[in-house]
């Protein structure tokens, strides 16, 4: 019994831990990010653009390693490929570009705090779409991610904004598009898997946004700093993120890995404030503690 039980906490501690460094890295992605515009003058299209691409093409080449032709039947059914392509342009870029766009007009930590508003957008979304009243854990969350938000955009005095309009806008279109980005590919998903269907819509989606943002139209400082910076947005934050975050679902609920994928708006707050030196305050920092809240009471909800 003994041993059965170690096995158990085992592969808990397992997932824990796979979920945690995927969050963490993404968190730390976003302000690497935020160094790559403000410092090295680079476009958040630019990186979107080579994010996705490469990234994309990573994926696939990893999830057709052993069978090379099963990534391409996903494009011979026409609604599994509008889907895709739907998926692709209004999820995938969607929710890169708005995000960069976020962190080029404020910084790492309020984008990707704002970002985490997408729980609350989906849950108000269902609870709509499903004709239920919201329950009082719903209604919580509503509070908490407003008052969080409003925390957060004016450090506590209403009616003046402590970053620009534009960062609120593209905070909130992230949540947006992040929150489509989830419920959208579900069927997808289930048919797929993720690894084709995240493959694709990266690929897909930047090579799309190619015909508007030519990956080969570059502006910034090319160094070593900045390349080494480039990469890590790709391989760290990206390719290495996204795998831990899908093999922590092997082991631990998905309502588990959502409430620590938590960290990240944590992980970006941390990283901005000791390495670019943001400022973020006791107001940032409780409107961050309430909209990680809504996490909190929304995933406690589903278990």
């Amino acid at each position: 019994m003994k041993a059965e039980q170690l096995a158990l906490q085992h592969v808990r501690a397992k997932g824990i831990a796979l979920v945690l460094i995927g969050a963490t890295l993404w968190g730390i992605s976003g302000t690497v990010a935020q160094y790559l515009f403000q410092r090295q003058g680079f476009s958040p299209a630019w990186l979107v653009d080579i994010r996705l691409l490469l990234a994309g093409s990573i994926l696939l080449a990893i999830g057709g390693a052993k069978d090379p032709a099963k990534i391409f039947r996903i494009w011979k059914s026409v609604r599994d490929a509008v889907s895709l392509l739907v998926f692709s342009i209004l999820g995938m870029l969607a929710v890169q570009y708005t995000y960069f766009a976020a962190i080029d007009h404020s910084n790492a930590a309020a984008a990707t705090v704002l970002q985490y508003l997408a729980p609350t957008m989906i849950a108000a979304y269902l609870a709509i779409t499903e004709r239920k009243l919201p329950n009082r854990w719903e209604i919580s969350a509503v509070i908490l991610a407003l008052a969080g938000t409003l925390l957060l955009v004016t450090k506590g005095n209403i009616g003046t904004l402590s970053i620009s309009g534009l960062a609120v806008f593209w905070g909130i279109a992230s949540a947006a598009a992040l929150a489509f980005y989830t419920l959208q590919p579900r069927k997808l998903l289930e048919k797929w898997g993720a690894v084709t269907v995240t493959g694709w819509g990266m690929a897909t989606g930047g090579l799309c946004f190619s015909f508007i943002n030519p990956p080969w139209i570059f502006e910034g400082t090319v160094s070593f700093q900045s390349m080494l910076a480039v990469l890590f947005v790709v391989i760290f934050g990206t390719l290495i993120a996204f795998y831990c975050y899908l093999e922590s679902l092997k082991y631990i609920s998905a309502s588990e890995t959502s409430l620590l994928a938590s960290v990240e708006p944590l992980s970006a707050a941390f990283v901005s404030v000791l390495w670019l030196n943001v400022s973020f305050g006791l107001e940032e920092w409780l409107g961050t503690f309430c909209i990680i809240s809504t996490i909190v009471i929304l995933a406690k909800k589903r278990t």
